[in-house]
């Protein structure tokens, strides 16, 4: 993962294609371990295609998941989403707890706040 991180800096900083060099001096510049065979896996499989497209890609991978998943989808969501994404993910969650315990309240004690 940091291998990635340190791959999106790069881009993302106008280097269009990184370098094992480049994405080393990114890690060791916050003192992260060098693993040289993730570098050189990382590199190999995004040589030749557009860093904004493999996003897009990603996201289109991420929207087709099945709603089996549950919470994991909106927190994958959310993580793509940045902090609106997040913000909404705990609204989403707040809402559904919420509704959870009205339910609950309501048949446990059959009455509810305003009778």
């Amino acid at each position: 993962m940091k291998v990635l991180a340190a791959y999106m800096l790069a881009v993302l900083g106008g280097n269009t294609n990184p370098t094992a060099d480049d994405l080393k001096k990114i890690l060791s510049s916050v003192g992260a371990e060098v693993d040289e065979n993730k570098i050189v896996f990382l590199l190999s499989q995004v040589d030749g295609k557009d860093f904004t497209e493999l996003i897009a890609s990603g996201r289109e991978k991420l929207v087709s998941m099945s709603s089996s998943f549950g919470g994991a989808a909106v927190a994958v969501a959310a993580t793509v989403g940045g902090e609106n994404g997040a913000a909404a993910a705990n609204e989403q969650e707040r809402e559904e707890k919420v509704g959870e315990r009205e339910e609950s309240d309501d048949d446990d004690f059959n009455f509810t706040l305003f009778d």
